[in-house]
């Protein structure tokens, strides 16, 4: 499968690159600096801004589907928004339906299930961060493509575990953090699974 992965330098993103990579795919990546790959080997590398609709139709072209991880490095200047105005329309007029977000546990429906302190974090440190994801995931939803939202718990560096806990909702008992590397996975195997097909999964580590 030919895919494009967003946000391949970022801490989620580096690792769907691998895996994507692993797993045998056509891997595109767009990204400002190609000395900041982890990964070049057997990646086609396009240079340019994923908030830029013209880098972002060049890079879609020709693709199955793409992996979006991009996340915002500066809290103070989210950028989801803008990557999503790129992206979509841009998909939409290659004809590349199946599209797979990272975004975050504690947008949308899934504050519901945040606790007290967790939600004094999003609504204070990660306020536009978070308001921002909830405009971009929103318009995700209303475009008309395949998409599956990640909404992924607190992320840690730790190696995969290969046991996840998900769902619509928050898992009773589940963990309270997931490896980015078991995030990356999952994320990649909804391009061959259905079961999240136009609906939102907060992924969580497994209890125990």
């Amino acid at each position: 499968m030919k895919v494009l992965v967003l946000g391949a330098t970022g801490g989620t993103g580096s690792h769907v690159l691998r895996v994507a990579l692993s797993a045998g795919h056509e891997v595109t990546v767009l990204v400002r600096d190609a000395s900041t790959l982890d990964v070049t080997d057997g990646v086609r590398v396009l240079t340019g801004d994923a908030t830029s609709a013209e880098d972002v139709r060049a890079a879609v072209a020709g693709q199955d589907a793409v992996l979006n991880a991009v996340g915002s490095r500066n809290m103070r200047h989210p950028v989801e928004v803008e990557v999503g105005r790129a992206l979509l329309p841009a998909m939409r007029d290659a004809a590349v339906d199946r599209l797979v977000v990272c975004s975050a546990f504690g947008v949308g429906d899934s504050q519901a299930d945040a606790n007290t302190l967790q939600k004094m974090f999003f609504h204070t440190v990660l306020g536009k961060v978070y308001a921002a994801k909830e405009v971009a995931d929103a318009e995700v939803r209303e475009s008309g493509l395949d998409w599956t939202l990640v909404y992924p718990t607190r992320l840690t560096d730790d190696p995969a575990t290969g046991s996840l806990a998900t769902g619509e909702r928050l898992p009773p008992g589940a963990g309270i953090h997931v490896t980015r590397a078991d995030v990356a996975r999952f994320m990649l195997a909804q391009l061959t699974d259905a079961t999240w097909s136009r609906k939102t999964v907060v992924v969580t580590g497994a209890a125990g």
